[in-house]
C-alpha cells in the first residue's frame, strides 16, 4: 500500500518521537524520499545540500553504489549470529584493518552499537582493567563541554556540556578540567593549554593513586560548539595521564575516519591512547555500529581462568555482519587516493572561504581542522539555546541547505563526495546569511 505525502505526515505526527525536538513549538519534519551524494530528496519536492553528513555520520555521500552493494551481498550470506560463541569474516577483517591504522598496540575490538555504548565500554573496561589488576581507582577525569554520549556513564562523563540537567541525580560524580578551546589569531592558546594541563594535576594530586581514566574528545569537542585544542596539547595530556598511572580515552566517536584531515586524531596528533571510542562514520553512515579498540596490555588482563576476570558485557547485535560489511567497503573508499585528494580539498576550500569571513562583525573565532569548519555569529546570544541558532537553520532550509547551527556556531561538514561547486554554494549562503541578521 502507497501512502500519500499527507498520510505518511500523519502517522508521523500521531507516532514518531523525534530525538533533541521539542515537539511543542517545532515544525513538522520534513519527509526525505531518497538522497545521492550529498543531496536529500525531499517529498516538498525540494532539494537540500547535506552539509552535517546527516549527524556526522555519512563519509562518501548518500546511497553509495560500493556500501550499499556490499550490505546487500552479506545480506544473502550472513545477516546476524551471536559473537559471543560465533566470529564471522567481516567482523575479523573489520577488526585487523581498523587496528592497522590505529597506532601503537592497539590491537582488540570490542564491538558495540554506537558512540555512547562505545564510551560506555571504555569506561567499563577502566574500571574493570584497575580491579583485575588488583587496584582500586574510582576517579574519572573529562573536560569542561566533553560530550560523550546519552548513557549512564557517557552522560557522566559528558555532564559538563549541559545537555543531561534531567537526569543529574542519576550520574556518577566525574572530575572536570578546563578545555583549552582555540581558534585562528589566538594569542592566549599557550597560557589556556598551561591553564589547563595545571587543573589536571591538581586532580591527580588530590586523588593520588585513584584516578582510573582521562577521557577526551581529541582536537575537537562536536557537541559543545565545534571547539578545538592543537595537537600539541594531546601529547603533553598524553605524558601527564601516563606519570600519574591512569589510562587515557580518546573518543573518537565524531572525530574518527578522516573528518580532522588524518584518519584519526590520535595519528595527527602522535599519541598512542590506552582506549579509543570509534563509532558514526564507520560504517559510512548506513549501519549503526561502533568499536572500542584497547592496548594489548588492558586486554591480557583480562585473560584467567576465571569468569570473573572476562569482561561480561554485550549486545544483541555486537559486530552485527552487514554493518561490518559496510564498515569494509568504507574503508575501501576512504583509503583511495581519490577521498584523501577530496578531503584535503575541501580543507582548502573551507580555509579561503573562512579567512573571507574575518573582520566582520557578527563573526568571530573562525576555526578549522581537517573537513570540519565553524566560527561563532554574534546578535543572538551565546550557547546552544540561543536564538539565533533556529533562525539561521530556517534560512539555510529556505536555501536548500541542511546546517543545524550549534546555538550561535555555525559549522559546517560535509560528506567527502560534495564538489568543490556544491560547496562553494554553501558558504556563499553563509555569507548571505551572515548578511542578512
Amino acid at each position: 500500500m502507497t501512502l500519500s505525502y499527507d498520510e505518511l505526515r500523519a502517522l508521523d505526527a500521531r507516532h514518531v518521537w523525534h530525538p533533541f525536538t521539542q515537539a511543542g513549538t517545532a515544525p513538522p519534519a520534513i519527509l526525505a524520499l531518497g538522497a545521492k551524494g550529498a543531496t536529500i530528496t525531499a517529498a516538498d519536492g525540494r532539494d537540500y545540500l547535506d552539509l552535517v553528513s546527516s549527524w556526522w555520520v555519512n563519509l562518501h555521500g548518500h546511497a553509495h553504489p560500493a556500501i550499499a552493494k556490499a550490505i546487500a551481498d552479506q545480506a544473502a550470506r550472513l545477516e546476524q549470529v551471536i559473537f559471543a560463541d560465533f566470529t564471522h569474516e567481516p567482523g575479523a577483517r573489520l577488526a585487523a584493518r581498523v587496528c592497522r591504522h590505529l597506532p601503537g598496540d592497539l590491537n582488540r575490538v570490542f564491538y558495540s552499537d554506537d558512540g555512547s555504548t562505545a564510551v560506555e565500554v571504555a569506561l567499563k573496561l577502566a574500571h574493570q582493567y584497575w580491579r583485575n589488576l588488583g587496584q582500586h581507582k574510582d576517579v574519572y577525569i573529562a573536560f569542561e563541554g566533553g560530550y560523550h554520549g546519552d548513557t549512564a556513564g557517557a552522560m557522566s562523563a559528558g555532564h559538563s556540556s549541559g545537555y543531561f540537567s534531567a537526569w543529574k541525580e542519576m550520574l556518577f560524580p566525574v572530575e572536570t578540567a578546563p578545555f583549552p578551546a582555540t581558534w585562528d589569531d589566538d594569542s592566549e592558546v599557550e597560557a589556556k593549554e598551561q591553564a589547563a594541563l595545571d587543573a589536571l594535576d591538581l586532580i591527580f594530586a588530590r586523588h593520588p593513586d585513584r584516578v582510573s581514566a582521562v577521557i577526551i574528545e581529541p582536537l575537537i569537542q562536536g557537541a559543545s560548539g565545534m571547539r578545538m585544542c592543537r595537537p600539541g596539547f594531546l601529547v603533553k595530556l598524553a605524558a601527564r595521564v601516563r606519570d600519574a598511572g591512569a589510562l587515557l580515552i580518546f573518543d573518537e566517536v565524531m572525530t574518527g575516519f578522516g573528518r580532522t584531515g588524518d584518519i584519526f586524531a590520535c595519528t595527527k596528533a602522535g599519541v598512542v591512547p590506552d582506549l579509543i571510542c570509534l563509532s558514526k562514520g564507520l560504517t559510512g553512515g548506513f549501519v549503526a555500529m561502533s568499536m572500542t579498540v584497547a592496548r594489548d596490555e588492558i586486554f591480557e588482563a583480562f585473560k584467567g581462568q576465571d569468569l570473573s576476570r572476562a569482561f561480561l558485557h554485550g549486545h544483541s547485535y555486537t559486530a552485527n555482519p552487514l554493518g561490518c560489511a559496510a564498515g569494509l567497503a568504507s574503508l575501501d573508499l576512504l583509503e583511495a587516493p581519490e577521498c584523501q585528494g577530496r578531503i584535503a580539498a575541501i580543507e582548502a576550500r573551507h580555509r579561503h572561504r573562512l579567512d573571507r569571513l574575518k573582520g566582520r562583525s557578527n563573526v568571530s573565532h573562525t576555526r578549522l581542522t581537517g573537513t570540519i569548519a565553524a566560527l561563532d555569529v554574534g546578535g543572538g546570544g551565546q550557547g546552544y539555546a540561543a536564538d539565533i541558532g533556529p533562525r539561521m537553520k530556517a534560512a539555510f532550509l529556505e536555501r536548500g541547505l541542511l546546517m543545524r547551527p550549534l546555538g550561535n556556531v555555525l559549522y559546517l561538514l560535509p560528506p567527502y563526495c560534495i564538489t568543490d561547486a556544491e560547496l562553494e554554494r554553501a558558504w556563499d549562503a553563509v555569507e548571505e546569511v551572515l548578511d542578512g541578521l
